[in-house]
């Protein structure tokens, strides 16, 4: 938790806002979409959803593949506990839906569904994106599952498999993702080959995302080493998300941004 403290004191220090960014390409991404204040009616189906998690005090028996839990001691967990410490939240849902709904994936892939709190504001905004999302925890996905159909999110393809079975088990070479988002293990090495495993499926226009670049001391040395691979042109550290584009035509640059 120190560290963490430590950190978010580092960036508030010296992130800036739009005023400050000189590339077209990050103001208009930080204009339009990221500091975007309309109301937005997808908005209140996200609350809804939410609260039908929130509101649901089952219990399931969770595994963890991942860097563990900083707030369970117990892998049974109530679910709205879950949906509460594990899930993103509200405010981030939106911003996610904004992206999503921004840039207009046509593929998605999602690595940890949790109980579906991001992969709703993925879904609802692209309806016509194909989501892939994995989660390693047979129960936790078929919690997400249930709640995803019942708000009619038709769009997805859940896969329970642990993330580095399905990366060695695919071809990756043949496919393509325009947009990924990484939170399913905040852990140094395992981030990194992700990211090595999954380099192939990008396309000029792809966006990445990664959770909790500052969970750790590990997980910040992950994200500098991200940012300096070859392929990698523009990101984009907004403390709790750090965002990755291979824009060829982009010079090399990092920002640090307050949302």
């Amino acid at each position: 938790m120190l560290f963490q403290v430590k950190s978010y004191l580092k960036f508030l220090w010296q992130s800036k806002n739009e005023h400050a960014v000189h590339s077209p390409f990050v103001f208009n991404l930080l204009t339009k979409c990221f500091y975007d204040r309309k109301t937005i009616p997808e908005y209140e189906v996200l609350k809804k959803f939410r609260k039908s998690l929130l509101e649901n005090k089952n219990t399931i028996e969770v595994t963890d593949f991942g860097a563990g839990s900083k707030v369970f001691k117990s892998n049974k967990r109530e679910i709205s506990k879950i949906a509460t410490t594990a899930g993103i939240s509200t405010k981030r849902a939106e911003l996610i839906y904004r992206i999503v709904n921004y840039f207009q994936p046509s593929s998605i892939l999602e690595i940890g569904t949790s109980v579906g709190l991001a992969t709703a504001a993925l879904s609802l905004g692209n309806k016509k994106a194909q989501i892939t999302t994995l989660e390693g925890c047979k129960n936790t996905l078929s919690v997400a599952q249930d709640h995803l159909q019942k708000l009619k999110c038709m769009n997805i393809e859940f896969l329970n498999s642990e993330f580095s079975h399905y990366l060695k088990n695919n071809d990756l070479k043949s496919k393509t993702f325009d947009l990924i988002y990484f939170d399913g293990n905040h852990q140094k090495q395992a981030t990194l080959d992700y990211f090595e495993a999954l380099l192939p499926t990008v396309t000029n226009e792809t966006v990445w995302i990664f959770d909790d670049i500052h969970w750790s001391k590990h997980m910040e040395e992950a994200w500098k080493i991200i940012q300096k691979q070859d392929k990698v042109s523009v990101t984009i550290d907004t403390f709790q998300w750090g965002f990755v584009f291979f824009r060829r035509e982009q010079p090399k640059e990092h920002f640090i941004i307050r949302v």
